[in-house]
């Protein structure tokens, strides 16, 4: 019996028309709800290697100019032989070892151009009166070089000629004209970088503090999401300018970190973790991650990660030893 008009549908056609259109609604959702997991899914992944090749980029460039003084890289800094400082560093940070601050002093012992720890487990760097809040259990590591091309820079200068080198500040009250400082000499700015990871409002950022014209006031925050940093050092036991193996800071000798005899730092291995800022509430990483000699993880949370990493090769020691 017809319960509407003979052109109409029976309620038995009118319910089937009903569960086909609620599983065509439901299909669609389904179909919804995927694409929209693909595309979270897709874009963090984007967003982990983008952060991380940025932040390689970023230390790579610096590290590998380690060490470079202009005409003088290579040499002992000796105060009142052939270096001269004018001026002084406030809020200077200060490594391990007698001769670890952004200027060379007057101790018998090498100026370190690089330095590095483990944060709460080997070393600190205070900067000032405050230690460096670096994340414990990742690497910090601390690098000192000129940068060119040659030029008075509005930061810290240098100026060297072939025996001599001659550090000072913007402020400082020197001639900016690098014929005044020194014969024959050429201006340089002075970088002195710190590398470290902290976290700031719940997320881990690659920071650096940098050199000013007047001290170690500068903190940039590089890159989010940089979750741990592995470093390990390559040195050079025989001559032959490779690195014959790579070891974490902890097994580092002071003889390596000064560069003194065939122990040369001629290489290193740089391991980012990288983490996705925002969680994914239908992920859950439950995976191990290595980098280089240390193992991660799990987590057990709902961040996305991945591991990048690369070798940067030293050029100035290797120079410097040829």
């Amino acid at each position: 019996m017809k319960l509407i008009g003979k052109n109409g549908f029976s309620l038995v056609e009118l319910m089937v028309a009903m569960v086909i259109s609620l599983f065509l609604t439901l299909g669609v959702f389904a179909m919804f709800s995927m694409s929209a997991t693909n595309v979270t899914t897709t874009g963090q992944y984007n967003q982990l290697q983008e952060n991380g090749r940025l932040a390689l980029a970023i230390i790579s460039q610096d590290i590998e100019q380690l060490g470079f003084f202009g005409d003088v890289t290579g040499t002992d800094f000796i105060i009142d032989s052939n270096t001269t400082i004018v001026g002084a560093i406030s809020d200077d940070c200060v490594g391990a070892g007698q001769n670890n601050a952004t200027l060379p002093n007057t101790e018998s012992a090498h100026f370190r151009r690089v330095w590095g720890y483990e944060a709460g487990v080997s070393g600190s760097i205070t900067c000032g009166s405050t230690a460096l809040d670096a994340i414990d259990g990742t690497d910090v590591i601390q690098i000192k070089r000129l940068v060119g091309p040659a030029g008075v820079s509005a930061g810290y200068n240098v100026a060297t000629n072939s025996s001599q080198i001659w550090f000072y500040g913007a402020s400082a009250n020197v001639p900016s004209d690098a014929n005044l400082l020194l014969t024959n000499s050429r201006v340089w700015g002075y970088q002195h970088h710190i590398y470290y990871l902290q976290t700031l409002n719940e997320i881990p950022v690659l920071s650096r503090k940098a050199l000013s014209s007047s001290g170690m006031n500068i903190e940039d925050q590089l890159v989010e999401g940089i979750e741990n940093m592995r470093i390990l050092y390559g040195y050079d036991e025989d001559g032959d300018d490779a690195a014959e193996s790579f070891l974490p800071v902890a097994n580092v000798t002071n003889m390596m970190w000064d560069n003194q005899s065939f122990q040369r730092i001629v290489a290193v291995k740089i391991f980012l973790l990288v983490r996705t800022i925002e969680q994914d509430p239908s992920y859950t990483n439950d995976i191990t991650y290595q980098l280089g000699d240390k193992t991660v993880g799990p987590f057990d949370d709902h961040f996305r990660r991945k591991v990048l990493a690369t070798t940067v090769m030293l050029e100035n020691p290797v120079l410097i030893r040829n």
